[in-house]
């Protein structure tokens, strides 16, 4: 995988920050999926990294938590502050968290993980930070996620149009060593048309391509080729992504 340009990522998620909610379907269900997998109990202390707009972290909140949000971006976090999202913020990077060992009940990271340079890296922080007996629950997305954009620009040009995420296998090579229940999920996201799908990505942030090839500007006769070329579902433009949810006890 090429180097992550940190800076990069965030202006990227800066730039989303004020219409982020407005886009966030997919994060939504990923959290769902995640918080499926935890025990319904009260903790008492929660970490959300990678936090955005602070949509979890106000669910956090008002279940009683509470609640320390960072994020890279800072734009992000001024949004989840403007909100009264959570009682702490913390702008930092998950790889070298700014945080005492051992203060959360949870360490929560829905779709932040995948902007990490080191995937093992971002989980020994996020596990350093989480009490014995409490919880790490994170979620990432896989290879060959965004098959349809992939293909749809095949009709324009033959360069990465979506970043390239690590394998199943690599992410359970990055979890050895840990107790960790995890599963992996397929979450389709519709659109009218091939615009409304890329105007979907731009909202959420996630343009920034680990490759670091400038971003292309969009004619009306490219947006005429992905429109024909985009893969249709019942006649709508999908955005399918393949999510890997995992929950580390700390022992």
């Amino acid at each position: 995988m090429p180097p992550v340009n940190k800076p990069a990522i965030a202006a990227a998620f800066g730039r989303a920050a004020s219409q982020y909610q407005q886009h966030d379907e997919l994060q939504r269900q990923s959290a769902a999926a995640l918080l499926a997998q935890l025990p319904q109990r009260l903790f008492e202390q929660v970490l959300d990294a990678g936090c955005g707009p602070g949509s979890m972290s106000r669910v956090w909140t008002e279940a009683g938590s509470h609640v320390t949000a960072l994020d890279l971006s800072p734009q992000m976090l001024a949004e989840a502050e403007r909100q009264h999202s959570a009682q702490q913020y913390v702008q930092a990077d998950i790889e070298a968290l700014p945080l005492a060992d051992r203060q959360f009940c949870l360490a929560w990271s829905n779709l932040a993980v995948q902007w990490c340079e080191s995937l093992a890296t971002a989980l020994r922080e996020l596990h350093r930070v989480v009490r014995p007996g409490g919880l790490v629950a994170f979620s990432t997305l896989v290879a060959d996620s965004l098959p349809e954009l992939n293909l749809a620009w095949q009709a324009i040009d033959r360069q990465p149009h979506a970043n390239r995420f690590l394998t199943q296998a690599d992410i359970l090579s990055a979890l050895d060593g840990y107790h960790c229940q995890h599963q992996i999920h397929t979450l389709s996201v519709t659109f009218d048309d091939a615009l409304s799908a890329m105007r979907s990505l731009k909202g959420i942030g996630a343009t920034h391509l680990h490759a670091g090839r400038a971003a292309q500007t969009l004619t009306r006769s490219h947006l005429q080729q992905l429109q024909l070329a985009w893969p249709k579902h019942n006649g709508r433009c999908a955005l399918t992504y393949h999510i890997f949810t995992g929950v580390i006890e700390r022992d």
